[in-house]
């Protein structure tokens, strides 16, 4: 039967059976399944060391002694207090009374011995045996083996898994091996899910054979079934996430050599640690980081399984929106968002995968599947982003009053929508400029001048920047930030018709103006262009670092200026104009006349346009460099 099963699955997917057959090996099975064992009894007799014996403590948190001294403990704090007021009552001179004194401080006396007696037998004297809740302490018990249990699970399986499949593309790449399977008849779905599946399998193994104890302990800790089976839904969702994104940064990343592995995982560890202490303290999930929080397992283990990871609080999710819609309330509408957003990356890195894996020299996205990425990252921040809550509050009225105002929604959220689509940008830039090789061969076939007006919006040369992959990606990043920008210039244009409550959630709009920020906005784009142009031009560079040139040189361009003036003292207050030709420029725009930010907008349109002058006789250099050694070599 098992040789029946190893034969459909080579017939099905013929690189998972090449895993497969070289990683399951009896030795391999039993060393395993043995540690896999060895770990779970080790959990077990951890926790079970805690075991309440003879010698348990009546303070213990199982006595069911321990609740009735605690509570006569508060009445006596409660008491003595009561008394020693009275007594420094009675004690002045204004109102000193001997004998009621004498009264409270014989009750005092008595009050603090009852204090004493009560705490020596908390904690000098042990619980009745028949007095421990042994129950509670076994579904305790339970609880902490399931806790300790999915944790394992999600760092082995998300940590090592990522390490096993990208250091695997490695050595695959270096034997090459790798070549060979591109030249197989298999497609690239069937090879990769093989990788996927075949790859961390000991993993897998190691995880299969803890699932029996994993299922019993939650079951026992008195966990819904459902809410087990959503969490090895949303983990195995998560599994398929970040092992596709490992497999696509193997292939993008060959000139980190032996190091990739340990990079990726590393990353995927420091994600998996700060997730665990977001979910475990903080509970703010009304705003656009969440999308981020939600690719973490932890954050659905608190909404599942109660105050496992918080001391003191339900997680928060239950409350979580998206686009207004209450998809918290509901456990199926809730594991269904994090599917959607996972589906969204999952998606898109296939997209990816296929593209690149075939060809390692193409880009990883092209100019149409760019536009709509874009619109997919701006539907989940924007979908985050509005939520209902009490957001606002009266600063008159200290904390009362408080209601929802979308307008101050958005702008607590401004940060996030900035930092993210700056990361987004910038990554199209790297991802979407074509290098030297390409430009040549658009330049020498495609490239022509367009003279009427007519005949450019018709002609090919537009198409091609538009959606061609081998022209300049100029065009294609602009339209890339219209797409970006266009929900924030609709805010800033209606905010005043927004601010129903006539609140300072807007202050801004007197403060800046909206046409201030509009031009703040079109600064933004047009220094952003001038960075891409710079990319693209440091990219027809013949040096083979060019492209590791040109993403040093644009960090340093947009955040080597900032740094440098705020280590100057150089502050938006006092110097606005200079922060106007910053990657930052909306914060001079406040204290910039409008003729001024109007005049720095077309000093950068200006430079724009050189550098675009200089770009274009660059692609015309290399295109007539190449047509020439191409006839040379006839």
């Amino acid at each position: 039967m098992m040789l029946n099963l190893i034969d459909k699955i080579g017939n099905w997917n013929p690189q998972l059976f090449r895993e497969i057959k070289g990683r399951l090996k009896i030795f391999n099975i039993v060393i395993t399944v043995g540690l896999s064992l060895l770990a779970q009894v080790a959990i077990f007799l951890y926790q079970l060391a805690d075991y309440p014996g003879e010698k348990y403590t009546m303070s213990g948190a199982y006595c069911n002694l321990s609740k009735g001294y605690h509570e006569r403990l508060n009445v006596l704090y409660q008491l003595v207090n009561q008394v020693q007021q009275k007594i420094n009552l009675y004690s002045d001179k204004s109102s000193f009374d001997p004998v009621k004194l004498k009264v409270f401080k014989t009750q005092l006396a008595n009050l603090q011995s009852e204090q004493t007696n009560i705490n020596r037998n908390l904690y000098e004297k042990y619980c009745p045996p028949d007095q421990i809740n042994i129950s509670l302490w076994w579904q305790d018990h339970w609880k902490y083996i399931f806790l300790t249990l999915s944790v394992m699970f999600v760092f082995i399986l998300l940590v090592a898994g990522t390490y096993l499949l990208i250091n695997n593309l490695a050595q695959e790449e270096r034997r090459g091996t790798l070549n060979f399977l591109r030249l197989t008849p298999q497609s690239e779905a069937s090879i990769l899910i093989g990788k996927i599946l075949g790859v961390p399998i000991v993993i897998y193994l190691i995880v299969l054979t803890a699932l029996p104890l994993h299922l019993l302990s939650g079951l026992s800790a008195k966990i819904a079934f459902s809410h087990i089976l959503s969490f090895d839904i949303i983990l195995v969702a998560s599994c398929f996430f970040f092992y596709s994104y490992a497999l696509l940064f193997s292939l993008i990343s060959r000139w980190f050599s032996g190091f990739q592995p340990w990079l990726a995982s590393g990353a995927v560890l420091i994600f998996l640690f700060t997730t665990l202490n977001l979910a475990s303290y903080t509970s703010n999930i009304h705003n656009t980081f969440t999308w981020l929080r939600l690719l973490s397992p932890f954050e659905m283990m608190g909404y599942l399984f109660g105050n496992l990871l918080r001391s003191n609080e339900q997680s928060s999710l239950d409350k979580l929106q998206f686009f207004y819609l209450p998809l918290g309330k509901n456990l199926v509408s809730l594991v269904g968002l994090h599917l959607f957003n996972y589906g969204v990356g999952i998606y898109w890195v296939w997209q990816a995968l296929q593209r690149r894996f075939r060809n390692p020299n193409t880009a990883i996205m092209s100019k149409h599947q760019s536009y709509f990425f874009v619109g997919c990252c701006q539907l989940i921040f924007w979908g985050f982003t509005l939520q209902y809550s009490n957001n606002y509050c009266s600063p008159y009225e200290f904390g009362k009053n408080c209601y929802y105002d979308l307008n101050h929604q958005i702008g607590e959220n401004f940060v996030f929508l900035v930092l993210f689509n700056l990361a987004l940008v910038f990554g199209l830039m790297i991802i979407l400029s074509p290098h030297r090789q390409q430009i040549q061969d658009w330049s020498r076939y495609s490239y022509h001048e367009v003279s009427n007006h007519k005949l450019f919006w018709r002609s090919s040369w537009l198409n091609d920047a538009i959606w061609g992959e081998k022209s300049p990606s100029l065009i294609a990043i602009v339209i890339n930030l219209l797409i970006i920008v266009a929900p924030l210039v609709v805010w800033v244009i209606f905010a005043p018709v927004l601010n129903f409550k006539h609140n300072s959630a807007i202050d801004w709009v007197n403060e800046i103006g909206r046409m201030k920020a509009i031009l703040g906005i079109a600064l933004f784009i047009s220094m952003t262009m001038i960075y891409a142009t710079i990319i693209q031009t440091m990219l027809l560079m013949k040096t083979p670092k060019r492209g590791i040139l040109a993403i040093g040189s644009i960090g340093l361009f947009m955040f080597l200026p900032p740094a440098i003036l705020g280590l100057l003292g150089i502050s938006p207050t006092n110097y606005a104009p200079v922060w106007l030709f910053s990657t930052f420029p909306w914060v001079g725009i406040e204290n910039s006349a409008t003729i001024t930010v109007f005049m720095s907008l077309l000093a950068e349109f200006i430079v724009l346009g050189l550098l675009n002058l200089n770009l274009n006789k660059q692609i015309k250099l290399a295109g007539e460099s190449a047509s020439k050694a191409l006839l040379a070599g006839r």
